[in-house]
């Protein structure tokens, strides 16, 4: 009989990839099981591009199985191939000790951590690879892995034209390592993963089998990605982070709401708890009757990363600035230098609204800026300071900028 769990990540679109599927069916028939999902702290905070495998680890918790986050203060030493086409920027020791303090943070907004049987535990890949040195890692596991099988993998390929170092071809042998470890001390059996990871976690199954005879699995998801098709990564540049003081809650929450019409149905699956019937409901709905679908979804997923409280501001700073009230309490704040008038191009990109003069000249000669409710017409115009400025770019983003005193 095919597992409830697996129905339910199905149903919702989670599904990519199985080492095993029969298996893992039969292994999550038998009662409760351990699976992890880790990530380098290459960024203090996670994004929407990660929460497809945290939102799945959610529903694993929820079906009373038993969660392992990894943070990993190793791997994030190295640096993933994955999907890139140079490495990684080398980190200090204080940049990764602040980025999985900020990681912990964002986790646990999804995860339930305590002491109980499918609580979740937290842990740091550094506090066993430490103990190797270079020869008593090669001694215990570089006969395990073979250089064809390594070559073989796609984040390899595609980089050997353009300068892989030894250090990045490491990286697979160190994420299988992790599962083999994770193994042994919790019986973790199952690793979670996004599509772009799966050639580093089958390396970690063929390990356990080498070394311990035992079978594992791994699944993936699929890799969320923008309107554009592109993948949602800091990288990319288009993150919308998990954390409050990189991305505010009501950011947050007009990410979702402005969810292009055709991903509608998708989101609402991945990235809220909302029975699947009234997910068909709402899918169902066109013209201006969508965006109360858009306002469901933005609502639900808000209200998972950073509590009701903050998802009902959110809903109710939105509903004001476009009915026109023009409540600024939960707007995105950022602070300017101003002395005196401040020529109007080099107040947008001040504000951060845009890269260049030349992008906010063309925004505002095609009419879309509006400062304090007024359309800006005139690119060679001037703000004048004020404690509090209220700017629109287009029809969806505003910005409250305050004076630096």
């Amino acid at each position: 009989m095919k597992n409830e769990l697996l129905q339910e990540l199905e149903a919702r679109g989670f599904l990519n990839q199985a080492s095993n599927m029969d298996g893992l069916n039969d292994a999550l028939n038998s009662g409760r099981i351990v699976g992890y999902w880790g990530t380098d702290p290459t960024g203090d905070s996670l994004h929407v591009g990660h929460l497809a495998s945290l939102m799945l680890m959610r529903w694993f918790q929820k079906y009373g199985h038993k969660p392992i986050t990894l943070v990993g203060g190793a791997t994030g030493r190295i640096g993933d191939p994955s999907g890139r086409d140079k490495g990684r920027p080398m980190l200090t020791d204080e940049q990764i000790e602040k980025n999985c303090a900020g990681l912990r943070k964002s986790i646990s907004k999804f995860i339930k951590f305590g002491d109980g049987d499918s609580d979740a535990i937290m842990v740091d890949n550094y506090d066993w690879m430490k103990g190797y040195d270079h020869l008593g890692f090669l001694t215990e596991f570089g006969t395990d892995f073979t250089v064809p099988r390594m070559l073989s993998m796609e984040s390899v390929k595609r980089r050997l034209d353009n300068g892989m170092t030894f250090l990045e071809f490491n990286y697979m042998t160190f994420q299988a390592v992790d599962f083999l470890t994770l193994y042994k001390k919790y019986n973790c059996i199952l690793q979670f993963c996004g599509a772009d990871q799966w050639g580093n976690s089958i390396m970690g199954v063929e390990l356990i089998r080498k070394k311990l005879g035992k079978e594992a699995f791994v699944l993936s998801t699929a890799l969320i990605t923008d309107s554009k098709g592109e993948k949602i990564g800091k990288s990319a540049g288009n993150a919308v982070w998990v954390n409050e003081e990189k991305t505010s809650p009501y950011e947050y929450y007009q990410y979702f709401r402005n969810t292009p019409d055709d991903l509608v149905e998708k989101f609402l699956k991945i990235f809220t708890e909302i029975p699947l019937d009234e997910i068909e409901r709402l899918s169902k709905l066109q013209g201006a009757e969508l965006n109360e679908a858009k306002k469901i979804l933005a609502f639900a997923a808000t209200e998972i990363a950073h509590g009701r409280d903050a998802a009902k501001q959110a809903e109710e700073s939105a509903a004001a600035l476009f009915g026109g009230g023009g409540n600024s309490e939960n707007m995105p704040t950022v602070d300017v230098d101003m002395n005196g008038n401040m020529g109007v191009l080099d107040f947008l990109v001040a504000s951060n609204l845009f890269a260049s003069k030349s992008e906010a000249r063309r925004m505002v000669e095609q009419g879309g800026i509006q400062i304090n409710g007024e359309k800006v017409t005139d690119w060679k115009s001037e703000v004048q300071p004020a404690e509090e400025i209220i700017v629109q770019k287009g029809k969806k983003t505003f910005l409250r900028v305050i004076k630096k005193n």
